[in-house]
C-alpha cells in the first residue's frame, strides 16, 4: 500500500466532556489526491484532522495513514509523513526567528546544522519567504505568517498535507497568492476549509462532514451544485457557482 493513502474505518471520537466529535466517520484518500473537507462550525472538520497525524487518537474506529495504523506508539513516524499546518500559525511558530522555526522539526530529526541550512533555504524558497528568514514571527502579517508555517511543515518533507482553514483571514491578494502556491504542490492535500470556492480551485474531490458524520463524498462541483444537501450541512453555495444579478438577462438597470 502506499504511504501517500489516508483511510479511516468508523471512527469515532468523544471529548472527556462526553461531547461527541466523530461519530462512525469512513473514508479512503489516495496517492496524491486533493480533498476538501467542509462542513458547517461543530461538524468535526479539525477534530478529524487532528487524528490524521495522532494529535488526538480515535475512541472507536481507526486511522491508517501506509501501512501504519495511528497510535501511540507510532505517532513520530507518522507524524513525519503528514504534515500538518493548524489554522493559527502562532499555534506552530515559536521560535525567535523564522530560520529556527523551519529548522526546528530537521533538527528534531537528528539532522546536523550544516545539513538542516539547505533544507530551510529550499523550504522558504519555495513558498517565497526566504527574505524573512532572520525576522522574529510575531513580526509577520498573517500571510507571511502562513507561508512560514507551510515552509517549516515542507522542511519536514512530507508525503501528505493536511491544512485547517489555510485561507482564513488573509486579503484577496494574498488569498489568490496561496492558491496558486498549493497548486503547485504534488503531495496529497486534505484542505479543511469554509472557502468554498478556495475548494472549487483547489480539490477535485469533497466530504462533507455534518455532526460527525459523513454527509457526502464525491466531486467537488457535483456536490456544491445539489442545494438540497448544501442546506442540510447548513452551507451556502460558492460565489464563483451564484447567479450573478447584475448579468442575469432579466435584470433591470439601476
Amino acid at each position: 500500500m502506499s504511504h501517500h493513502i489516508v483511510q479511516t474505518r468508523d471512527l469515532y471520537f468523544t471529548y472527556p466532556d462526553g461531547t461527541a466529535g466523530l461519530a462512525g466517520v469512513s473514508f479512503l484518500i489516495t496517492h496524491g489526491e486533493s480533498v476538501a473537507l467542509v462542513g458547517a462550525n461543530g461538524a468535526g472538520k479539525s477534530t478529524l484532522l487532528m487524528h490524521l497525524n495522532g494529535c488526538l487518537l480515535p475512541t472507536q474506529g481507526s486511522v491508517q495513514v501506509g501501512d501504519l495504523p495511528v497510535t501511540k506508539k507510532t505517532t513520530a513516524a507518522i507524524r513525519r509523513s503528514v504534515g500538518m499546518v493548524f489554522q493559527d500559525s502562532d499555534d506552530q511558530l515559536f521560535m525567535p526567528t523564522v530560520f529556527e522555526d523551519v529548522a526546528f522539526g530537521p533538527m528534531n530529526l537528528g539532522l546536523s546544522d550544516q545539513e538542516v541550512e539547505p533544507v530551510v533555504t529550499g523550504a522558504l524558497q519555495r513558498v517565497d519567504a526566504l527574505h524573512l528568514k532572520d525576522r522574529p514571527p510575531y513580526k509577520l502579517s498573517v500571510g507571511e505568517k502562513r507561508r512560514v508555517a507551510i515552509a517549516a511543515v515542507l522542511a519536514m518533507s512530507p508525503d501528505i498535507l493536511v491544512m485547517d482553514e489555510p485561507s482564513s483571514s488573509l486579503d484577496p491578494k494574498t488569498r489568490r497568492e496561496l492558491i496558486a502556491l498549493l497548486r503547485t504542490f504534488e503531495h496529497t492535500k486534505i484542505i479543511a476549509t469554509h472557502d468554498l470556492d478556495l475548494a472549487i480551485q483547489l480539490c477535485p474531490r469533497t466530504i462533507v462532514l455534518s455532526e460527525g458524520k459523513v454527509l457526502a463524498d464525491g466531486p467537488t462541483a457535483d456536490i456544491f451544485a445539489d442545494d438540497n444537501l448544501l442546506a442540510q450541512s447548513r452551507l451556502e453555495k460558492p460565489l464563483s457557482m451564484q447567479n450573478c444579478p447584475r448579468c442575469s438577462p432579466n435584470s433591470s438597470p439601476n
